[in-house]
This record gives structure tokens, C-alpha cells and sequence, in this order.
């Protein structure tokens, strides 16, 4: 039977070598000495590194580190099982350790331990570290168009038309349903999809102060963990837009917009058949309409929104897609800029992502975490290495009116349009976009 706890003679250890080198494995020296499987391991591996000199006993001071006041064979357990279990953390660690016969009466580590004995033994990735976008405080609206609260609602499939997913805009205060824009075709709307609508919108209402959105990846960076603005946060912010990110889930928050989803799929999409998508968003356009001038909301007192808030006609802040450019500010989007910082993870070759785009830093620093800021003054990103000691500036990508106008830039300067068929998801937006250009100056 093993002995616990019982300090091993030299004679022994030597034994231990001797029955490796004839091919012994372990567990069968372990059963031969009568010495436990964790102990054969630890002097087996040292007679198998370093050879007979490595097997004298280590007296005096215990070894330093996170487990340095733990017996070795408990760390040589903790290498074993984790070498062999790369997704075991320190609670499996744990629960194995107590399981195991052996060390069943030990007295184990905290998991904070465990924990810390990982990472000294390189068994832990390195992690960015977390930073948050900076956002405006939630606060309960006071007037029309102060906050509109937008989102898609999931895939439907609509007859005659297939798979659909409808953008929604409502008002928060007065419940407006700003607008409705169904992307044909497409399960998750993407940015040109979202600023089509949002132009639309602005166009007949005028521009919101605040605009509240979800964490969906179309809006925000998921994927670090110290994200960075997409290009249509940015482009709310040139003009002139907060964002603001929901911190609840529905309906704790954007409980109006997902009430929005169920009455605009009642009023126009329940038993309707449509031959084609133009069709459809007349028929929204119509509903919508209904809804806003007509319908008694139980929540208004049975008035229409436009009937109880006559003054959510407009916002009072005039958009016309040919003034887009001009509207743009960018230095509200440089001070937005300024208050980030951002960590991210070289890549072997010294490259690093930010924002979409991919930026050389140098072979140097490869292979660590930077931390980059952004230079309000000249336009740059300033990249400090892990030490402090090293700093790269980096000029901006995809920051000028043009990357965040997208696609409406190029069309404001065609003298004509002329649509291909069949309608591609990109040539459905051109076409609703041209059609709210009718009567402008262009």
C-alpha cells in the first residue's frame, strides 16, 4: 500500500531511475515501490533530464511561487493534469485534486492559487485588457425626437417575398413609429443597410438628438475586449448624434422597439401577400401612416402620437441627403476619439487591428499587447509597447467623410441612375435611396 507523506531515501530514487531505464512505466514502478505514482513522476522525470546527480534530496527553504508552500508532487499534479487538459481551469483542477485518492486528506489550494500557479507556468493566454466606449447616460426623454430607440427584427419569411428582416424606428417619447425598411433577402442588415433607413428617417423627421441601440455587431466592436466605434457609431457622431448602448436586455430596456416589431408585424406583414418588395414598402409606408395619424394608443390616452404630440412632426434639426456632407462635422468625432483607449495583441509579423483595418508596427514589437490612443491634434493613433519604453504613431484609416458616408457619396454624384435587374440587396437600397432624392436640388 502507498505511504503518504513519507520522504523517499536515495536507494529509492535511484530504484526509480533504474526501473525507467528498463522501461518501466509509473504507474508500475509506483506499484513495485510501494511509493505513490505522483512521486515516481517527479524523481522519474528528474533522473530522465538531468541523470543520477539530479536525485539528491532538496532541503532547506520551500520553493517560491504561487504553490510554493504545497508539497511538489501536488504542483507536478497540477502541470500533469492541466498538460493533459489544456480546457481544465482551476475549479476542475481542484475537484480532480480532491477526487484522487492520494491527495484526498491534503490540504488543497484556494482556486485564486491554482489560478496564479497557471499563469507563472505559462498555461494562460494573455488577455486584452477591458475598456468601455465611452456613452451617454440613460435618462427618460422630455420631448419628441430626444431619443429614438432602433432595431431589426429577426428574419421572417413573407409570402412572395422570402426571407425578410425589418428595421424599425421608433420614438421614445411620444412613440412616433419613425420608420420601417424591409432588407429583402438578408437575415442580418448591415451598416448600409441601417444608414439607409436612418437617412430616410432623418429626412422626414429631422435629426434626433440621441439615438439608443443594442449590442449587435453591426453597432459594436464584439469581438475585443476594449471595443472600438464602428463606422455607423461614428457617423451618428459626425452628425451631431449621441449614441447610447442599451445595458439591459429588452424588455428591461428598448421595451418600445420590440413592442414596435409586434404591432408593425400585425398592421403589415400577418396573412399579406406581396409580388414584389416595392410593394411591401408602399404597403409600410401606408400602415405606418395609420398608425401614427390615426390610431388610438391605449398609452397616449387613445390619441394617435401625432395627435397627442403634434410637435413630433419634426425635430426642428433639418437633413437633406446632398447636405449630408456638408452636415458632417469631424471633430466631434475626433473628441469622441480622444477619450478611448484600446488594447490589442500583435500579430507575429507586427501587425495589429483597429476599426476594420489592419496597421504595421514593426517586427519589434510582435507578439504583445499595445495600448494605442488616439491624437485629436494631428489625426493619429499613438501605439505605447508593453514596457512604455517604444511608441509608433500611426495615421488614421477610414476616418474621412467619405468612408463614413458609405455608399451615399458616390451616388450623389451620378447625373442619372440606372438600376440592373435583377434587384441585388445593394441595388434595393439604391433604389429607395434615389427615390427619397426626388425634389432635391440634385
Amino acid at each position: 500500500m502507498t505511504q503518504r507523506g513519507r520522504r523517499t531515501t536515495l536507494k529509492e530514487r535511484i530504484e526509480i531511475g533504474e526501473r525507467w531505464e528498463v522501461g518501466q512505466m509509473d504507474p508500475q514502478i509506483a506499484t513495485a515501490t510501494g511509493i505513490s505514482v505522483w512521486t515516481v513522476r517527479k524523481w522519474r522525470r528528474k533522473y530522465q533530464q538531468d541523470g543520477r546527480s539530479s536525485l539528491a534530496s532538496c532541503m532547506g527553504r520551500p520553493a517560491s511561487g504561487a504553490l510554493g508552500q504545497f508539497p511538489l508532487e501536488l504542483r507536478d499534479a497540477v502541470r500533469e493534469m492541466r498538460t493533459g487538459n489544456p480546457g481544465w481551469g482551476p475549479v476542475t483542477l481542484l475537484t480532480e485534486l480532491g477526487a484522487d485518492e492520494y491527495f484526498r486528506h491534503f490540504k488543497l489550494p484556494s482556486r485564486s492559487r491554482v489560478a496564479a500557479f497557471l499563469h507563472e507556468q505559462g498555461f494562460t493566454g494573455k488577455y486584452e485588457r477591458h475598456s468601455q466606449l465611452p456613452q451617454p447616460q440613460a435618462r427618460t426623454p422630455q420631448r419628441a425626437h430626444e431619443e429614438w430607440e432602433m432595431d431589426a427584427k429577426g428574419v421572417m419569411k413573407i409570402a412572395g417575398l422570402g426571407c425578410v428582416s425589418i428595421i424599425n424606428i421608433s420614438d421614445l417619447f411620444s412613440r412616433l413609429k419613425v420608420d420601417s425598411f424591409p432588407c429583402l433577402n438578408r437575415s442580418h442588415p448591415n451598416t448600409l443597410d441601417y444608414q439607409l433607413v436612418l437617412r430616410r428617417a432623418f429626412l422626414h423627421y429631422g435629426l434626433p438628438e440621441r439615438i439608443s441601440l443594442d449590442r449587435d455587431s453591426v453597432f459594436y466592436d464584439n469581438a475585443c475586449a476594449s471595443p472600438y466605434p464602428t463606422i455607423l457609431h461614428l457617423w451618428l457622431v459626425a452628425l451631431g448624434i449621441e449614441v447610447r448602448f442599451i445595458e439591459k436586455p429588452p424588455p428591461e430596456e428598448h421595451s418600445v422597439i420590440e413592442r414596435s416589431h409586434q404591432t408593425v408585424n400585425h398592421q403589415a406583414v400577418t396573412g399579406q401577400l406581396f409580388a414584389e418588395g416595392l410593394a411591401f414598402q408602399h404597403h409600410l409606408f401606408d400602415r405606418l401612416d395609420f398608425l401614427n395619424q390615426r390610431y388610438p394608443s391605449r398609452s397616449l390616452g387613445g390619441q394617435a402620437p401625432l395627435q397627442a404630440y403634434p410637435e413630433a412632426h419634426h425635430s426642428g434639426r433639418p437633413y437633406r441627403p446632398e447636405w449630408e456632407e456638408a452636415l458632417l462635422d469631424m471633430q466631434p468625432v475626433y473628441a469622441y476619439l480622444a477619450q478611448g483607449r484600446w488594447f490589442r495583441r500583435t500579430s507575429s509579423l507586427g501587425q495589429v487591428s483597429l476599426g476594420a483595418h489592419r496597421y504595421g508596427v514593426g517586427q519589434r514589437l510582435a507578439n504583445q499587447t499595445l495600448e494605442i490612443t488616439f491624437d485629436p491634434q494631428v489625426c493619429e493613433f499613438k501605439c505605447l509597447s508593453e514596457d512604455g519604453r517604444q511608441e509608433i504613431r500611426l495615421p488614421t484609416r477610414g476616418l474621412t467623410k467619405s468612408d463614413l458616408m458609405g455608399e451615399l457619396g458616390p451616388l450623389l454624384a451620378l447625373p442619372a441612375y440606372q438600376l440592373a435587374l435583377p434587384f441585388s440587396p445593394a441595388t434595393w437600397r439604391e433604389m429607395m435611396l434615389c427615390t427619397e432624392l426626388t425634389g432635391t436640388t440634385l
